[in-house]
Formats: structure tokens, C-alpha cells, sequence
């Protein structure tokens, strides 16, 4: 009797605990939470993912023109093919790929070099002026990558395309040659300059979190400066500069903006601009093949990354018993190496603002003398002899309405992307052990992987009809939030998850005692607590937003413009004088909004992403 009642007991002590699972699932935060983001991830991410592999894996209508064999919605290899194997393939995948790949590996080497040294000058020297060259560092990251590019060409400009001449040649009457004027060495050089500051950004917050213990009891050994900077400082610092390193290779493959501008004058084609090429052209499958391999190029990066570093992914850099920082002096070399950077920081980031601002001031092109100086591309009102009738940009509704636009993209974009990576970074971080908190955290990375015109293309198709519970969107300010969000998520979800990893959970279980809601412990202990991070993560959206190109170019309508692709429109018709006008606005309200955030808000990016 008492055997046969321990067996039936049995099954409802396991679906009372079935169901005890089941309530603690249902009401934890950690997984409704999770649940609802994996939900938005997978319609904004994965599904667009979905979409490009499966169009690029059937036959589709547009093909009947291509070969009488096509079968509308059949399983089909043909798109791969084309790209492939084909007597387009030369032209239309290897040569492009092989000068992505040329140009992404160099400039992650040399933005590896150049950044990490600004780097370790900033956070680890006794290094004079380092607030001012920090903050010299940031001013290409805030200029559109292909800005750079427009300065170059001021510079450097020759005869070959025509127009007005360079700097080089109205001035000291040097035709500089072709390939310094376009091709590989000019989308190196400015893609260097924009993202060696970003590589400082990744790097300068690692560096500048570890204590000097090791590298002083080194010292005390009698272990020299460089031996202590190459056995010590830079291993400790590895996983940073390897994910630095593999993010700005891939950030590097998929430019747009600076191959478009110093490339396609000589048809020097990269995998971007084939791809722009291919959706202007209508062949919009073989584009998202390009994809498809650019995104399998970057895997296979990030996969070697991982094995590079290996099981040890965590370098342990602030210890408990001492975070002091003993600063490496430079000794003799202390003023000369502070007056490079300095001249360095100059020439990179001031000397191209002052030449874009110069060239505003200019009534013709390639006059540089002060008799060719107006206010006209200012303020000037409409002159059919000049550029078409175009008025000043003070003057001009096509302006404002730009400016409007990219004010709304930017600040409610940023905002929530922000919250919204920080959420994810609770998520991940207090479920660390779960399956879902994983899942989110790959996937949250994936937008990184996708290149932007890609991802713009898909969208299209996906929101040019009403979806679900959403209106169609194509044509509205809304579509372009939602992808600049989606976009910046990589960003945002490890900020968010940084935040969150230095916040105790002791914290959060003490308001669980006393009876407080998850939205309460939310709101009123980790929002507070991650304030800072929050901040930066506004800025670091909000300075990315403003200065988009290549994610929205295939999104705006004329109501959607915003001031990015309004100068390249100008730029497209050689006005540049308006170009760089719009440019200079879009700096200045970059540099208002990250005043506000450093002085209200505490924000330090001059110590690298993250602070």
C-alpha cells in the first residue's frame, strides 16, 4: 500500500514542479524580457536575413529576361552562379572583392598602429596637452568617413576627371599623379584617418581601466620599456585590439562613401559600390549574393578572432587591491613626441575642417585667391549662373527640411537604442547561463555583419507594404529610426552590457525583498546606476546617426532627405561648396550635442567607447 501511494505521488510531485518551472519562467523578468527582445530581434534582424538568403536562392520574375529556364519561386543556384561563375564574375565579384580585401586589411593594420599608439600615449604616459589631443582624436570620428575623402581631393585633385583644380596644382602648379589622386592609396589614406580614431575609441578603454602593478613590479625587475610594453601592456590588451582590429576591417569592407568618391572616377570597384552599383541597376539579387559573401568574409574573421584569443576571452585588468596607475614617463622625449601627436591630431582632424570651411567661401572652384571669397553658398539667394540656381544653404527650404529630419532620425533613434541596448545588456548579463540571453547576444551583433545597403534594400521590400500590426512604412521618417536602431544595436547592446555587469545583482535581490517590481528596479537602481554608460551610448548613436550615408541613401525620399544625403546629392552635381556648408552644420550641432553631454551628462569619450 504505502509502495503503490509513493508511486502515484511520484508524477504529482513532477508536475507540481513542471508547474513551478513553468510560474518562475512566466513571471521572471530576465525571461519575459528576454522573450519580448528575441521577438523584435528575430522581425528585425532575422527575418531581413532570412529574406536576402532566400531571394537570392529562387528564380524571380525578373529573371524570365535573363534565361528562358527560369521557374518564379523554384529552388535555383542560378544567382550564385551568375556571380561566380559567369563572364560577368571578373568584373561584377573578384576584382571588387580583391580591393575590399586590400583595402580593408591595410587600413586595419595601419588604424591598428595609429590608434593604439594615441592609445597608449593618452592612457598610459605622463604625456603633456592629452586632454587636447584627445579630444583633437575625436574630431574625424565625428566627420562622415567620406568628408575625408572631399578634403583629399581639395588637396590633391588633378587633371584627369576634370573640373577645377586641386590645391596641388592652382597653387604651387603640381599635377599630382593618378594614383595619389584616386584609387587604393587615397581610399587607405581616408579611411585611415577615420578609423585609427575609431580603433583609439575601442582600445583607449581597456588601456586606460588597468592598474600598473604588473608593469611596476616589471620596472622594479629591471625589465626595460619596451620589454614591459611588448610582454606586458599590449598581451594584457589583446582581446580589445583583436576585436578592434576585426571590427575595422569589416567596418573598412563595406565603406561606401570614400571608394564611391575616390574609386568609380578610375573604376576602381569595391564590394560596396558594386553593390550600390548592382541595386541602381536593378540586379538586386546578385547584390544580395555580394552580401551574402561580404557577411561570410566578416564571420570567418570574427571566427578567427575567437580562436586567436582563445578560451581566454577575459583579460582581468582592474584588480581589488589596487587600481592605481603609474603613468610611463617619457623622459627626453617627452615635448617631441607631444608636438607630433599634436601636429598629427592637426593635420588629420583640423586641417580638413579648415579646408571644407575655406572651400565654402569659394565663388569658383580651384580659385584660392581672396578675390574669389562670397557669402554665397551662405546666404546668397537663388542665381541661375551659379549652381544651377541653388540658393544658400541659410536660404534654403531643402536645407531645413533636412536639418528637421535628421534632428528627429538622430535624437529619437539614439535615445531609443540607448534604452533599448541597455535592456538587451540586462539581459544578457543576468542570464548569462541561459540559452535565450546567448541567442540574443549573437543576434544582437549580427546588423554589424549586414552591409548597409544591403539591409536598406530589404526593408524596402519588407515595409513597402503593410506587415503584421505595421503600416507600410517606406517613405517615412519611421523606417529610417527603425533601421538606424536595428544598425546601432552591436554598439549598444555591449555598452548596455558592460553597464550591467558592473551593477551587483545583491542590489536588485535587496528591492526584490522589499517588494519592489522589476519596471521599479529598473527605473530607480540600474538606470540611475548606468547613467553614464547610457549617455555615451546617446552620444556615440546620435554622432552616427547624424553623419549616416550608406545605411539610408536607398531609403530617403524628397520629404525623408536628411543632411548626409542631402551633400551627396550636391556632391553627386559637383556643388561642392554647398556640400561642405551642410558639412560644417552637421559638425556643429555634433559638437553642441556632445558639449551638452560631456558638461550635463559626465560622457567621456575622449577615454574611449564605453566611458
Amino acid at each position: 500500500m504505502a509502495k503503490g501511494e509513493a508511486s502515484s505521488l511520484m508524477p504529482k510531485e513532477r508536475l507540481v514542479r513542471l508547474k513551478n518551472i513553468a510560474r518562475r519562467i512566466i513571471t521572471s523578468p530576465v525571461y519575459l524580457v528576454s522573450a519580448l527582445s528575441l521577438c523584435v530581434l528575430a522581425y528585425t534582424i532575422l527575418l531581413p536575413l532570412w529574406q536576402i538568403i532566400q531571394t537570392t536562392l529562387l528564380w524571380q520574375r525578373q529573371d524570365l529576361r535573363l534565361t528562358p529556364e527560369a521557374n518564379p519561386g523554384q529552388l535555383t543556384l542560378f544567382h550564385w552562379l551568375r556571380v561566380l561563375d559567369s563572364d560577368m564574375s571578373q568584373a561584377l565579384f573578384y576584382k571588387p572583392i580583391l580591393n575590399s580585401v586590400s583595402v580593408g586589411i591595410t587600413v586595419s593594420l595601419l588604424s591598428m598602429l595609429l590608434g593604439t599608439a594615441i592609445a597608449w600615449l593618452v592612457t598610459r604616459t605622463d604625456l603633456p596637452f592629452k586632454k587636447m589631443i584627445a579630444f583633437l582624436a575625436l574630431i574625424p570620428y565625428m566627420l562622415p568617413s567620406w568628408i575625408i575623402s572631399l578634403a583629399w581631393l581639395i588637396v590633391f585633385k588633378n587633371e584627369k576627371i576634370g573640373g577645377s583644380d586641386g590645391l596641388l596644382q592652382a597653387v604651387f602648379h603640381i599635377n599630382p599623379p593618378d594614383w595619389l589622386s584616386y584609387g587604393f592609396l587615397p581610399i587607405v589614406a581616408s579611411l585611415t584617418i577615420h578609423d585609427s580614431v575609431y580603433f583609439y575609441l575601442l582600445v583607449g578603454v581597456a588601456l586606460s581601466s588597468m592598474n600598473s602593478q604588473l608593469e611596476d613590479t616589471a620596472s622594479i625587475m629591471g625589465a626595460s620599456r619596451l620589454t614591459i610594453l611588448r610582454k606586458i601592456t599590449l598581451p594584457l590588451v589583446l582581446p580589445a585590439i583583436l576585436s578592434a582590429l576585426i571590427l575595422t576591417f569589416t567596418k573598412a569592407m563595406g565603406s561606401f562613401g570614400v571608394p564611391a568618391l575616390l574609386g568609380l572616377p578610375v573604376e576602381y570597384y569595391t564590394i560596396a559600390t558594386m553593390l550600390y552599383s548592382a541595386m541602381r541597376n536593378r540586379m538586386t539579387t546578385e547584390a544580395y549574393v555580394l552580401s551574402l559573401i561580404l557577411m561570410f568574409i566578416s564571420m570567418v574573421t570574427i571566427y578567427f578572432n575567437q580562436r586567436m584569443i582563445g578560451k581566454r576571452k577575459s583579460f582581468v585588468t582592474i584588480g581589488g587591491k589596487d587600481g592605481r596607475k603609474t603613468l610611463t614617463p617619457l623622459g627626453k622625449w617627452r615635448v617631441p613626441v607631444a608636438g607630433g601627436t599634436l601636429l598629427f591630431m592637426l593635420v588629420i582632424g583640423v586641417f580638413p575642417l579648415i579646408l571644407l570651411l575655406w572651400q565654402t567661401f569659394m565663388l569658383k572652384d580651384g580659385n584660392y585667391s581672396f578675390s574669389n571669397l562670397t557669402l554665397h553658398y551662405w546666404t546668397g539667394e537663388s542665381n541661375f549662373k551659379i549652381a544651377s540656381g541653388e540658393p544658400g544653404v541659410l536660404r534654403n527650404n531643402a536645407m531645413y527640411l533636412a536639418l528637421i529630419n535628421s534632428l528627429k532620425i538622430a535624437l529619437i533613434s539614439s535615445i531609443i537604442a540607448a534604452l533599448f541596448g541597455l535592456l538587451l545588456g540586462y539581459v544578457i548579463s543576468r542570464g548569462r547561463k541561459l540559452l535565450i540571453a546567448r541567442w540574443i547576444e549573437q543576434i544582437s551583433f549580427l546588423p554589424y555583419l549586414i552591409p548597409g545597403i544591403s539591409l536598406a534594400a530589404i526593408y524596402i521590400s519588407m515595409f513597402a507594404k503593410p506587415i503584421l500590426f505595421l503600416p507600410a512604412l517606406y517613405g517615412t521618417l519611421t523606417l529610417i529610426i527603425l533601421i538606424s536602431i536595428v544598425k546601432e544595436l552591436p554598439f549598444t547592446t555591449r555598452a548596455g552590457n558592460s553597464a550591467m555587469l558592473q551593477v551587483g545583482g545583491e542590489l536588485e535581490e535587496a528591492a526584490v525583498i522589499q517588494g519592489a517590481s522589476w519596471f521599479r528596479r529598473f527605473s530607480k537602481i540600474l538606470l540611475p546606476l548606468s547613467r553614464k554608460s547610457l549617455i555615451s551610448s546617446f552620444l556615440l548613436v546620435f554622432i552616427g546617426v547624424m553623419k549616416e550615408m550608406d545605411l539610408i541613401i536607398l531609403l530617403v525620399t524628397p520629404t525623408t532627405g536628411t543632411l548626409t544625403t542631402l551633400t551627396f546629392w550636391y556632391a553627386e552635381k559637383g556643388y561642392f561648396q554647398f556640400t561642405d556648408a551642410i558639412i560644417t552644420i552637421i559638425i556643429v550641432i555634433i559638437m553642441i550635442m556632445y558639449f551638452l553631454a560631456t558638461k550635463l551628462g559626465k560622457a567621456d569619450l575622449t577615454k574611449g567607447l564605453g566611458n
